[in-house]
């Protein structure tokens, strides 16, 4: 059922399963045999789940998961360090996540890690579908129960070509900001989210000349081929700026300070593999964040 659910078609389900359609179309037609409901809904754009179909789903999700923690329980009481963690991270935090997962193991090789990738809103998805263990995002979100742990300090910036004209300038004003062309994230980025926070009661700054894109690699190299100023994590840009490929314009209310954190569903047990990256995180995480705190007043000298 949860490979449909993802798919939304027999076909495409049967074949993460590694098995024919017509065995999944008899798996499902015998579940709902044994329910006596109707578990999806069969419609245009494909199958979905119905209430009853979600209710099963919600009570596999439940059984795979006390699996896993069992297994990690099993291994704790044999004093094996040993595990699975699945870690999600904001496309932001890919530029560090990989040395904490270094230094993590390093600790503790004998626990499995998986990494996954994306925007806010597939990292919140992700955490709502069971799908990770812990998330590594800017903001916890508010439509989920979760416990979160911080990491450090998330510096926001706005950058330039090193020969754009504002270089030079301090002080730079919202509505300075407003008139240029603005590289944004696509909806759904956290750094997106953060931009319109930030440019709120500018009047018509969205009027202004905008390139969406969806990553921040992209955005690094349109900027310093200068389509434009980009609002961006300090993180992602630490060794552009020391090797002076991009620029920190001096806007008034820059940087924002934000945090890191780690963030695990507060309504399902912890495994020893979560507890022990919950612990490592909260002790050493912020020592594995990209050194930025040092370049901006160089720039704003």
């Amino acid at each position: 059922m949860s490979a449909i659910q993802r798919h939304r078609k027999i076909v495409s389900a049967a074949a993460e399963l590694g098995l024919t359609p017509p065995a999944v179309t008899l798996q499902l037609q015998q579940l709902e045999h044994e329910t006596g409901l109707v578990l999806f809904d069969r419609t245009p754009d494909g199958m979905r789940a119905t209430a009853a179909g979600l209710a099963v789903l919600d009570a596999a999700q439940a059984v795979e998961e006390r699996l896993r923690v069992l297994s990690d329980e099993i291994d704790a009481v044999k004093g094996v360090k040993q595990g699975s963690l699945r870690l999600g991270v904001v496309s932001t935090a890919k530029y560090f996540a990989p040395r904490l997962m270094a230094a993590f193991m390093a600790d503790f090789p004998g626990i499995e890690m998986r990494l996954k990738v994306g925007n806010r809103a597939q990292t919140i998805d992700s955490l709502k579908n069971h799908d990770l263990d812990i998330a590594l995002m800017g903001r916890p979100p508010d439509d989920v129960p979760v416990r979160a742990v911080v990491i450090g300090d998330h510096p926001l910036v706005i950058i330039a070509a090193p020969d754009h004209p504002l270089v030079r300038q301090r002080d730079i004003s919202k509505e300075i900001i407003a008139g240029e062309s603005v590289l944004l994230r696509e909806p759904g980025s956290g750094t997106r989210t953060s931009m319109e926070i930030f440019m709120r009661g500018v009047t018509g700054w969205m009027d202004s000349p905008a390139i969406e894109m969806d990553s921040n690699e992209t955005i690094k190299q349109s900027v310093m081929a200068g389509l434009g100023v980009a609002f961006i994590s300090g993180h992602t840009v630490s060794y552009e700026l020391e090797a002076g490929r991009l620029a920190l314009l001096d806007v008034v209310g820059m940087p924002l300070r934000r945090q890191w954190f780690a963030v695990a569903r507060s309504d399902r047990v912890m495994t020893p593999a979560m507890a022990a990256f919950h612990d490592f995180l909260a002790r050493s995480g912020t020592r594995y964040l990209p050194a930025f705190g040092r370049l901006y007043p160089q720039q704003a000298s």
